[in-house]
Formats: C-alpha cells, sequence, structure tokens
C-alpha cells in the first residue's frame, strides 16, 4: 500500500487482483454467522489480500435471498470472487436435472466460481469431467476438489476417518491433471488425510502433488494457522490457500514477512532483480 504512512517499511509484495499466484480464499458463513456488514467490515480492511469467498456446508440455500444478494455484490464490489464451496455433491443424489437446475441458479445468483467436490460420494472420473465441461460451458469458473481421504468433509472425527481408509495419491494427481486439462480454473486440495485430523500429517502427498501439477494450479486448504505457517515456510508466500475469514490477518502478516511465530521470523522473504 504505496498510500499507508508505513510504506517506509519493506515487505513482502503480494500483488495486485487479480492474482495468478498468492491467492487467498476465505470460508463464508459456516461456522459463525457472516452478513453484510460483518463482510464489509473485512474487505473494507483486507479486502487488498482475498481474492474469493468461499460459501461452506450449502450455507447460501439456508439464507433469504436478499442477504445471499448483499454478500455476493459486496464482495464483487471489493473485486473477490464468490465460490459455492463443495455443496454440488449433495445435488448430484438428486439427479441430473438437479444438478443442471443448480448450475443454472449459481450462474443467476451471482455465483463465480462453483466447486465440484466428491467428499462423500464416489463418481467416475469421466462424469467428473463432464461436470468440469459444463460448468465451464455455463460461464462459472470449475474448481474440482480432489484429496485422500475417504469421507471427507463435514468435521468428521479421525478415528472413523481412520475406518474409512484413504486413496493413493497418485490417482488423485492424475484425476487433477484430467481436470485441468478439460479447463478447470484450479484445483481445491481437501485436507483432511493429509492435515486435518491425522495423526502425522502426510507432507509427502503435498511434496507429490505441488511436483506434479505445480503450485499455480492448486489451492491447499488450510483452516488452521499451525497449518499455513508450514505452507508458507516450505512453500513460500505465493502458495494458494483456503482459510477461515478470522484468520486474513495473520495469514497476510505471515504471507508479507512483517511478523510470525519463532520458526519463521525474518525468514519468509521475496527476491525481485
Amino acid at each position: 500500500m504505496k498510500d499507508s504512512p508505513f510504506s517506509f517499511i519493506k515487505r513482502n509484495e503480494h500483488g495486485k487482483k487479480p492474482r495468478e499466484t498468492g491467492i487467498t480464499e476465505i470460508r463464508g458463513p459456516y461456522y459463525t454467522v457472516m452478513g453484510k456488514n460483518y463482510l464489509e467490515d473485512v474487505l473494507t480492511t483486507m479486502g487488498d489480500y482475498i481474492d474469493s469467498l468461499k460459501f461452506a456446508g450449502g450455507s447460501f440455500t439456508l439464507l433469504p435471498p436478499k442477504a445471499l444478494k448483499e454478500i455476493i455484490d459486496i464482495a464483487h464490489k471489493h473485486d473477490v470472487l464468490v465460490s459455492t464451496g463443495g455443496f454440488i455433491e449433495y445435488v448430484l443424489t438428486q439427479g441430473e436435472s438437479a444438478v443442471d437446475r443448480y448450475i443454472k441458479e449459481c450462474k443467476n445468483v451471482g455465483f463465480d466460481i462453483l466447486e465440484i467436490s466428491s467428499g462423500f460420494i464416489t463418481i467416475p472420473t469421466d462424469d467428473w469431467l463432464r461436470l468440469v465441461e459444463k460448468v465451464q460451458k455455463s460461464g462459472l469458473k470449475a474448481k474440482p476438489e480432489v484429496g485422500i481421504q475417504f469421507g471427507a468433509g463435514g468435521s468428521t472425527s479421525a478415528e472413523e476417518l481412520e475406518s474409512e481408509g484413504v486413496r493413493d495419491v497418485e490417482q488423485s494427481i492424475a484425476q487433477a491433471k484430467r481436470f485441468l486439462e478439460a479447463g478447470a480454473y484450479m484445483i481445491m486440495i481437501e485436507s483432511e488425510g493429509i492435515t486435518e485430523n491425522v495423526k502425522t500429517w502426510r507432507t509427502d502427498v503435498v511434496a507429490k502433488i505441488i511436483n506434479q501439477v505445480g503450485l499455480e494450479k492448486v489451492m491447499f486448504e488450510a483452516a488452521d494457522p499451525e497449518v499455513f505457517i508450514w505452507y508458507i515456510k516450505n512453500y513460500g508466500p505465493n502458495v494458494n490457500l483456503f482459510v477461515d475469514h478470522s484468520q486474513i490477518v495473520q495469514l497476510e502478516a505471515v504471507r508479507s514477512g512483517i511478523w510470525g511465530t519463532k520458526s519463521i521470523w525474518g525468514r519468509i522473504v521475496t527476491y525481485k532483480n
């Protein structure tokens, strides 16, 4: 911020929107209520660092139409894209016509991104690809979510998830590559089974995804400060992250290198020639 009275203090540059790297998505209403006044406060103060707002758990279907429109309009006023979250997997259980109508309504309401997840259900990759193409043709950005944990989502306990088992990371990587080839906007990486509800973090999975898919086209769910600090410490401030809206100030302080825990103090730096 060049007009800041503290612009003389060096910090890592985050770049201007629309960004291609260092993208930050924040969670909208789910664990806490978020109305137009709260969102306006968040975006007025930190909107320069927020690229998208994601609804969770189908929460947008519970809001009065006027309240939903106000949230979407405020986000757009601050150049913030709005995502549905992974609600389509619930709609998929109600048949093809419901899915078609859902995609159409998401576009009509004003969403920009339609996330396509399958944490609780199993669908063939070819069907998933057809959904990606259908969403892209509708004018929305398709954002498939992939992961390694069966039954991911809904804050399921670690014990329950352990009994479900995990899938091979190479299979998830192969799917992600096919989705990107089909025109997907970005790939969302589910945290459960990797850094959430596990006894030991699967950092090897993260490394394989980044090495084979690339840093620019994946976004990691990191709804815990310890997790997003680890991602930035290991992969730099330009890693794409999804966090809770309550964590946006702390996240940006870490990205910019101005603050942090002892393990990262003064160590998050960038260089531009």
